[in-house]
């Protein structure tokens, strides 16, 4: 090799990982609207249960269904929600104003990614001037009606005071109660994919050798996506970011994935299971009916929690989620790869289901207070989608919490005098 020629390798390389950095550099402020080296990064959360070596952080909660171990995640609460407050929440003194958030796990996100946002837009409001808001979650992974009707009907009854509830679902019931239909159940059960693993570990004839090996592949994504998780949390180079930023991503939906075959995997349920999971209350007469009794039945608990929370003077704002498989966006291509999947096992449900739950909900007419949140990301050009199934980038929790402030600020001020 001639004697110049190792010099202008290492220029050549020196050069290209210079353009690399700068590459990611300008990649990260376009997504988050910060720079890399200044900004506190977004890591992802490790997966406590695999960390301990445990198979599951959740466990049945006789009421609500699965709920995650108390002391097992970070910021598990006493009765297993993802919150900073025990429940039974009391105010610490009268100028707080309790916001009450109920859904699944878009709604769980929107506690930590949104709510802070939201809670920024109403202090701006004249009557919540003075008020120290306090977002309250009550949603957890997975959750769908009546499951939010139930949380908010056990913690009235505990005495659990509100002056705000909002409930951002939709999602669920279309894709889990659509699954529910598929398993023989009735479609108010609980999702299938956060109930059967329950099951399997409580009775574990229902296994079958398919199912092990499926759970085995599920425990090595968990694995990678807590090694990636770490490596991101002591890396301080844009660019290595950026590359396990989007290893990340494609190992989650690999994850993702490896979930959604594990619940297509057929069970052995014996009849004397100690689970009972009520079968279809109801005949239907095709197969499309199902979404039609989903959308009677989550609009009829919605109805359900406005008519308590009425009657104790709260306001109720309801929020039909966005979702990448329904609507107007315009995707850009970078967008596109990582939240659009043609195999994404949900996409039928939502294509079928939404337009059923928007025209029952303009059946519904002035019942209830309303946000459909279909359209709150089509005039955003950031990246809001993180992956192919439903969840949201910070900006689009940002971007959903500006949508139900201005659907707020639409109608009368929240009422600082509620119970």
């Amino acid at each position: 090799m001639p004697r110049g020629r190792p010099a202008i390798v290492a220029i050549n390389v020196v050069v290209f990982l210079a353009l690399a950095e700068v590459a990611a550099l300008a990649f990260y402020y376009v997504r988050h609207g910060a720079w890399f080296y200044t900004s506190t990064h977004a890591i992802p959360a490790p997966i406590a249960e695999t960390a301990r070596g445990d198979l599951s952080a959740d466990v049945l909660h006789p009421y609500f269904g699965p709920v995650h171990r108390p002391g097992v995640r970070r910021e598990t609460n006493n009765i297993g929600f993802g919150s900073r407050q025990a429940f039974p929440y009391t105010r610490k003194n009268d100028r707080e104003f309790l916001i009450g958030i109920f859904g699944g796990s878009v709604a769980r996100a929107f506690c930590d990614r949104g709510a802070p946002r939201l809670i920024d837009l109403l202090r701006r409001e004249p009557a919540l001037a003075s008020r120290e808001l306090v977002p309250l979650c009550f949603s957890h992974e997975g959750y769908k009606q009546p499951q939010q009707l139930i949380v908010l009907a056990y913690f009235l009854s505990l005495g659990q005071h509100y002056d705000l509830v909002i409930n951002i679902d939709g999602f669920n019931e279309v894709a889990l109660g659509s699954r529910s239909a598929e398993r023989g159940r009735d479609i108010s059960m609980p999702s299938p994919i956060h109930v059967d693993p329950l099951l399997n570990l409580i009775d574990q004839s229902t296994m079958t050798p398919a199912r092990i090996q499926a759970l085995a592949r599920i425990s090595l994504y968990k694995e990678r996506l807590n090694a990636l998780a770490e490596r991101m949390r002591s890396n301080r180079i844009a660019a290595v970011h950026f590359a396990l930023d989007r290893y990340y991503v494609f190992t989650m939906n690999r994850y993702q994935a490896a979930v959604g075959a594990y619940d297509a995997l057929p069970a052995n349920p014996p009849a004397s299971s100690v689970l009972f999971l009520t079968p279809p209350v109801r005949k239907r007469d095709t197969r499309d009916s199902v979404y039609e009794e989903i959308a009677d039945g989550w609009m009829s608990a919605s109805l359900l929690m406005r008519d308590m929370l009425a009657a104790r003077g709260v306001r109720y704002l309801h929020v039909l989620q966005p979702n990448q498989y329904f609507g107007h966006r315009v995707f850009s291509d970078e967008e596109a790869r990582v939240a659009r999947n043609d195999d994404q096992p949900f996409k039928l449900a939502v294509t079928a289901g939404y337009p059923v739950l928007e025209r029952t909900m303009t059946t519904a007419g002035g019942k209830e207070e309303f946000l459909d949140g279909t359209t709150a990301f089509d005039n955003e050009r950031a990246v809001v989608y993180e992956d192919d199934c439903c969840h949201y980038t910070d900006r689009g929790y940002q971007r959903l919490a500006e949508a139900i402030a201005g659907r707020l600020r639409q109608g009368q001020s929240p009422s600082p005098t509620a119970r």
